[in-house]
């Protein structure tokens, strides 16, 4: 383990450095536009742009990896990304915000697809569950750490944006000085929307309820945070707890979905997180310790969602249709992460800071009732036949999929002196 995890060092600092920065420049964007009293529907509107620009960015990034490599298309979408956050202090206009938001989810797609694709070239039988684990454990950890730059400064100057960029800029590195061979990239079959759905509408219902759900809380918890009197180091700190809730969750979620049925097992979890939301709603943050916490039930139980709906809809996948399958289902989340900052923007507009967390607890219960009534019309999986419980994580490329342990045909094919690597399509 020691020995993977040292001769990927150059790949997950680079990992670390992306990810905290990017975290961390979405949460100082939210307090930004607060300060500058833009309205929250307005605001929803603009940092959806960086959603719209992500899904383009899993759709079209590897035709252009393909095209210069891989090296160079990260320092390209790295560089990008970096020019992007020195921009936005220059002119504080939200047309020009919504364009920077829109690229710079374009190019943090493009530098997820390279990351995540000399990860799975470097995967074998014998460590690709090792490897999906230290993936996840690093990105989850850097998202909660970039959280806390926000404490180095007033985010109404420049200076943050700044640091920001460094940190995009830094991550060029190590990637720009390893020597592993870059991966051959191939076609992989696709599975439409349409489709995935006729044969897992839960799944689908469950990854598109959850990009709503945690698209809308990292768009607007910052302003959620702002508007209800904490300070920039007390919004790092409600951000950072939600994000390390979800890994902390992570874990007794896959014993207790390895044990019960999967979609009772989101039903409940859906009923669970609408109540801790609706608690959130009305009690505000009276009481900052019991906010964080349930703003940690809630978030946590709301990101393990889009892993429980991948479980149901795996389960009734043959093997070699896994990948294509989570490209969709990532296609699936990326629509929700579209709909939720618009939604509960204008949730805000209207029933002030409650209102992201009442219309957070509106579509839990909707999927409540979806999963209900699935339960009631289709057949279950019998336990003792479901796929080993894996937490699939949204917030990166369908590449990582590459990796997953349950994908049997990848373990058939995968040989540790080939660097190769399928790139799932989404429809």
């Amino acid at each position: 383990m020691t020995r993977m995890v040292a001769s990927l060092s150059a790949l997950i600092f680079s990992i670390v450095l992306l990810v905290s920065g990017n975290a961390f420049l979405m949460t100082l964007l939210g307090i930004r536009l607060s300060i500058e009293s833009v309205s929250a529907d307005v605001i929803g509107w603009v940092l959806v742009c960086y959603s719209i620009g992500f899904v383009l960015g899993t759709l079209f990034v590897p035709r252009i990896i393909r095209r210069v490599g891989h090296i160079r298309a990260f320092a390209a979408f790295a560089a990008l990304a970096s020019v992007s956050a020195m921009l936005y202090p220059v002119a504080v206009n939200v047309f020009f915000w919504a364009a920077l938001r829109a690229l710079s989810g374009f190019c943090i797609a493009g530098v997820l697809v390279v990351i995540e694709s000399w990860f799975s070239s470097r995967a074998t039988n014998a460590n690709r569950g090792a490897l999906f684990a230290v993936y996840q454990a690093v990105f989850y950890l850097s998202a909660a750490g970039g959280q806390l730059f926000v404490n180095l400064g007033d985010p109404g100057d420049f200076q943050l944006f700044s640091l920001a960029a460094i940190l995009l800029s830094l991550a060029l590195i190590p990637l720009a000085l390893t020597r592993m061979e870059a991966p051959v990239i191939e076609d992989s079959g696709h599975l439409s929307l349409l489709t995935l759905a006729r044969e897992s509408f839960s799944g689908v219902a469950g990854a598109l309820v959850c990009g709503v759900l945690i698209g809308a809380f990292y768009a607007l918890g910052p302003v959620y945070a702002t508007l209800s009197g904490l300070d920039p180091g007390g919004t790092s700190a409600f951000m950072a707890s939600a994000i390390v809730a979800a890994m902390l969750l992570a874990w007794p979620m896959g014993i207790i979905c390895d044990r019960f049925d999967r979609r009772r097992v989101m039903f409940v979890v859906a009923l669970v997180a609408a109540v801790s939301a609706g608690a959130i709603a009305v009690l505000g943050i009276g009481s900052l310790w019991l906010a964080t916490l349930l703003v940690g039930l809630f978030t946590g139980l709301s990101a393990n969602v889009y892993p429980i709906a991948v479980a149901i809809t795996n389960d009734r996948m043959e093997s070699h249709r896994i990948v294509a399958a989570s490209a969709t289902l990532l296609l699936s989340y990326g629509v929700g992460s579209v709909i939720g900052p618009v939604v509960m923007g204008q949730m805000i507009a209207l029933l002030g800071p409650p209102g992201l967390f009442m219309g957070s607890a509106g579509f839990l219960v909707v999927l409540a009732v979806i999963t209900r009534y699935r339960i009631s019309h289709t057949v279950d999986v019998p336990v003792d036949e479901q796929e080993h419980f894996v937490s699939a994580m949204p917030e990166a490329s369908s590449v990582i999929a590459e990796i997953d342990p349950r994908n049997e045909a990848f373990a058939e094919s995968s040989d540790p002196d080939e660097n190769s690597l399928d790139f799932g399509k989404s429809a």
